[in-house]
């Protein structure tokens, strides 16, 4: 029995979009609307030309679609072009008709013998497409095309996985990033992908051809990020325990509220101390142990963990995890009338004497 092979990633698909490799059928699902809009967008504009669009492009929408109509456009040969595209948007929207379970199921039909010529892109948000039978079609080699389909499960990214993917995006722009600065970018963007890769492409921008990468002091000049007060520079002083650099942050911090949440302070410091109280209770002090251990593959990132480990005990982490707990409820206004700047300068205090 032949090996399942694994789904593209969004990178692999996308570098054969753009070198004109098109696949007959593309399931685009999942929990990230980010990569189905890229992707179904790509397609749309590498497959056809403004021109070749009037008359080869056909976009429905879930809500008002009907599955058969969507099969027949497939069936259609491209008028003066090569490929003709028919996109489903909103699929999850698609109405269910009388008689059938799931209508989506229909398209198992179209899979089983997809027109060479048609480029079918199926964009399903929200959930994973529970049509199985049409996804086993879809992913099949076909006589009639030279690739199989493809199913793209489009999966929320985690904000400890956020360096790692910052990382692949780099590189698939050939710009170089450090850690810091990719540490910097998950910080202070979040896992909003559209707003992450947009300001990464600036930075891309901005540094040209240039061998110097994406600096900190690129990200502080041009996208308003503090190099030397920010969570991660918070963080780092703390595993030092080095009081002063700690104050100096937070006290910026109370100076600049706007960019600087209590909330997201406390729950960066929440994940990190975390993870340097399972690197303390993970026997195996490798770090491929402590990477499965943490669920985080960053090198570097674990190598602070370990850090913090040296200069806290088993007990200081605990205590710290409870008293990160309880600032963040008073932040939010339970039990505390103090400003949150202030419950951060006693959660300073309690974590450098813990």
């Amino acid at each position: 029995m032949a090996e399942k092979k694994a789904s593209p990633t969004f990178f692999a698909l996308r570098n054969e979009i753009l070198n004109h490799k098109f696949r007959p059928i593309y399931v685009l699902h999942g929990e990230e609307p980010y990569y189905i809009d890229q992707l179904s967008e790509l397609i749309v504009n590498t497959a056809l030309t403004e021109d070749e669009r009037d008359f080869n492009l056909e976009v429905y929408y879930g809500n008002d679609a009907l599955v058969g109509d969507v099969i027949n456009s497939c069936k259609q040969f491209p008028a003066f072009a090569q490929h003709r595209v028919v996109v489903l948007r909103e699929a999850q929207l698609v109405p269910k008709q009388q008689g059938h379970k799931d209508d989506l199921q229909l398209f198992k039909h179209y899979a089983a013998r997809p027109l060479a010529s048609t480029i079918l892109v199926i964009c399903y948000k929200g959930g994973k497409m529970s049509a199985k039978q049409f996804a086993d079609e879809a992913v099949k080699a076909h006589d009639t095309a030279p690739v199989p389909g493809v199913i793209f499960e489009s999966v929320k990214v985690k904000d400890s996985g956020l360096p790692a993917l910052i990382n692949t995006y780099c590189t698939s722009m050939n710009v170089a990033i450090d850690s810091k600065s990719a540490m910097m970018l998950a910080e202070f963007v979040g896992n909003d992908l559209s707003r992450l890769f947009g300001e990464l492409d600036k930075l891309r921008i901005l540094v040209g051809d240039s061998h110097k990468g994406i600096t900190p002091e690129l990200i502080e000049k041009n996208i308003g990020i503090s190099k030397d007060y920010n969570n991660f520079e918070l963080e780092d002083a703390l595993t030092r325990r080095d009081a002063v650099k700690a104050y100096r942050i937070i006290d910026y911090f109370e100076k600049n509220p706007k960019n600087n949440s209590v909330q997201a302070t406390v729950a960066m410091l929440f994940s990190f101390f975390s993870n340097v109280l399972i690197v303390r209770a993970t026997k195996d002090q490798s770090p491929s142990a402590l990477m499965a251990a943490t669920g985080n593959k960053s090198s570097w990132r674990i190598g602070k963990f370990r850090d913090a480990a040296r200069n806290y005990s088993t007990q200081a982490c605990v205590n710290i995890i409870s008293y990160l707990r309880e600032c963040d409820v008073k932040s939010k206004g339970i039990g505390s009338r103090q400003e949150p700047h202030a419950l951060l300068h006693e959660l300073t205090y309690k974590i450098l004497h813990a």
